[in-house]
């Protein structure tokens, strides 16, 4: 088992995170982090009312993801992360604190515990990011048909797309891939599969070895 290597996945709802992971670690030898959304006991509440549960479900993801780090971190060889810490605070959280469903009180809580994790975790190796149109990211979701997220606002998707491009932007922790994922079809296509697999391997030279 070579050096270890962490590579973060990015980006909006529905732009093709999980489909991504599943792949990458078909292909290569790489252990998965998936997020932990099924786990979250306060997701139905919160879709209920936004207000009243923001603040309880984005801690609990905050814990959760804080977990999830220190187990990528003691896990040996090449480990892929199906959305990263630094999405629940730069993009999900802030979305929520924007509409004031997170009063500022909360709010002040919750980015003194973010800074602490912070200092406490190491950043991926290489971030990839899905860029994706909000017209694709809502027809997916309908796809998919998870019921809790059918009924979300399109305002509050675009708000999150905002929050992503702006993040992105300006991240500099790691090396960062970009792949827009409206045409790209990395599941079914060879020719999109070896062009992502041969962008990947560049900025990963060392660790990746395929199954």
């Amino acid at each position: 088992m070579g050096e270890q290597k962490i590579i973060g996945i990015a980006g909006n709802i529905g732009a093709g995170k999980t489909s991504l992971v599943e792949f990458l670690t078909s292909t290569y030898q790489i252990t998965p982090f998936y997020e932990p959304n099924d786990n979250n006991p306060y997701l139905a509440d919160f879709y209920q009312d936004m207000k009243r549960w923001a603040f309880h479900s984005q801690l609990y993801f905050l814990s959760s993801k804080f977990k999830i780090h220190q187990q990528v971190e003691q896990t040996p060889g090449v480990v892929i992360q199906d959305r990263t810490i630094f999405e629940d605070v730069e993009i999900f959280a802030t979305a929520l604190h924007q509409i004031r469903k997170i009063n500022k009180r909360d709010w002040l809580t919750y980015l003194s515990f973010y800074e602490s994790i912070q200092q406490a975790i190491k950043p991926p190796d290489l971030m990839i990011y899905l860029k994706c149109s909000i017209r694709t990211t809502r027809k997916r979701i309908r796809l998919r048909g998870r019921k809790m997220e059918q009924d979300m606002p399109l305002s509050y998707l675009k708000r999150l797309e905002k929050l992503y491009q702006s993040w992105i932007a300006n991240y500099n922790k790691s090396k960062v891939l970009v792949i827009e994922t409206d045409r790209l079809d990395y599941v079914n296509d060879l020719i999109d599969q070896i062009e992502l697999m041969q962008s990947i391997e560049a900025l990963l030279p060392k660790g990746l070895e395929r199954n």
